[in-house]
């Protein structure tokens, strides 16, 4: 099946403004995301979508300097942007991640894959999203569900997190059920960057292990919780509701 990833990125942020081109390790926060994503099987293509707006010229840059595909499009109709950008390649499946997430689990993505192809659906479900360590998760829809998604969706909230409208009318789509193993389940921690705390953390871990982009999410975690002062970093943040 053809599918191609779509990374989320933008240097705007509330809580930590340019941070998916802060350093981490030798490199950046994004590269770890797009090196990280390369590494998924059968994927066909890994694209960076960031907007139009000035500030995110330097993403552009930086996708031009290191030969990884680059699309612009909406700062604020972030669904605009993300169909815009798959029209474009015209998949039969999409692979949603964001740039924020330095440590997104290629096994579990691998999983998710596999998880399409045995049973094909409009979008595969993970029943146990709420307990899985944040920072970790992938989503894949099918490219007929993201055209729909983007066709009837109107309310703000649906137009800045793509893959929303999917979850709030589930009886709208067919679904791809996806069991995460035990070791992925531990929602008090984090893996992800949206404040100096996280990025603190993150940081720590790519040291730790020598700035190793490969490095599997479970030693990650493990890591963490047998050394609970450094997960403590960053475990009083809370995540931003939709609204």
């Amino acid at each position: 099946m053809s599918t191609i990833i779509i990374i989320q990125a933008r240097m705007g942020s509330t809580r930590l403004p340019g941070k998916i081109l802060m350093e981490l390790g030798n490199s950046t926060v994004l590269d770890y995301v797009v090196q990280r994503c390369k590494l998924i099987e059968s994927i066909d293509q890994v694209i960076v979508a960031t907007s139009n707006c000035p500030e995110d010229d330097s993403i552009a840059a930086w996708c031009s300097s290191h030969r990884v595909q680059c699309f612009r499009g909406s700062e604020e109709d972030v669904l605009s942007r993300y169909y815009e950008c798959a029209k474009t390649f015209q998949p039969k499946y999409v692979m949603r991640v964001t740039a924020d997430c330095p440590f997104v689990d290629f096994h579990f993505a691998n999983m998710t894959m596999e998880a399409m192809k045995k049973n094909p659906s409009d979008i595969v479900v993970n029943r146990q999203q709420a307990e899985l360590t944040r920072g970790l998760s992938v989503e894949l829809l099918s490219f007929s569900a993201l055209e729909r998604i983007y066709q009837i969706s109107t309310e703000g909230r649906h137009r800045e997190h793509v893959t929303f409208y999917a979850y709030e009318f589930p009886e709208q789509f067919t679904q791809t059920i996806l069991e995460v193993p035990a070791s992925l389940l531990h929602p008090n921690l984090r893996l992800t960057i949206d404040t100096p705390e996280d990025y603190e953390l993150c940081k720590f871990l790519s040291n730790q292990w020598n700035n190793e982009k490969t490095v599997r999410s479970e030693k990650l975690i493990a890591y963490l919780l047998e050394h609970p002062e450094i997960a403590r970093i960053n475990a009083h943040i809370s995540q931003k509701p939709v609204i």
